[in-house]
């Protein structure tokens, strides 16, 4: 799939702030370019144009995202073990990345029809991950469920949510939010404990190497 033009990383910032805290359409370009530090003439100089960004930092975020959960599955014997990881790694990237995942999550609305497509065929491949390692431990009967899709649904449902409620320094360490979340997940579909799957101090560095030093950075 072809990718817009890198923008200038003061741009990109201001629009992963301001897509998630007023949504695409609500975002202005005067306003864009006052977050970023720029004259609204000067802005077009850093970026094509407002839905290129969009396109970038949506592109940007499930390729990282299937990159994690692609090491996750490389290094997973079971598919306990593997459900336990792709749960941990997204959970930690919607909190420490909480409004970029927040703009993917809610802005696709916001594309025209031609680009979204290969964004949806991101989403999709991503989520196929999931849905896959659940009929895994579905066949192999490690996993409890009437139907995979709907569980899968139901789980990734759960997990974004971490991105409407999460905040640093909050009552809940980010290793136990993990961790929780990947023991609800595990027991929703009806899988044994396994005190034996990588804590989440694992899962928060795969996903700080994943995304390097954009890991924090909202």
């Amino acid at each position: 799939m072809s990718r817009p033009p890198q923008p200038d990383g003061r741009v990109r910032a201001a629009a992963v702030a301001l897509f998630a805290a007023k949504g695409f359409h609500g975002t202005g370009i005067r306003e864009l370019a006052d977050a970023a530090g720029l004259s609204s003439a000067t802005l077009y100089h850093y970026m094509g144009t407002k839905e290129d960004l969009l396109v970038d930092i949506m592109q940007t975020s499930l390729d990282r995202l299937l990159t994690a959960a692609g090491q996750v599955l490389t290094e997973s014997p079971s598919p306990v073990a593997a459900m336990n990881g792709l749960v941990q790694t997204h959970v930690v990237a919607h909190a420490l990345r909480r409004s970029e995942t927040l703009v993917v999550d809610t802005e696709l609305r916001a594309l025209s029809p031609e680009r979204r497509r290969p964004i949806v065929a991101l989403r999709d491949e991503y989520e196929d991950l999931w849905e896959s390692v659940i009929e895994k431990g579905q066949a192999a009967g490690t996993f409890q469920v009437p139907d995979p899709s709907v569980a899968r649904l139901a789980l990734l449902q759960m997990c974004s949510g971490v991105a409407n409620w999460y905040t640093s320094g909050g009552r809940h360490a980010l290793a136990e939010v993990a961790e929780t979340h990947a023991h609800l997940s595990l027991a929703m579909l009806g899988a044994a404990p396994d005190p034996g799957l990588p804590p989440a101090g694992h899962y928060i560095r795969l996903v700080t190497g994943v995304w390097g030093d954009d890991a924090t950075a909202g």
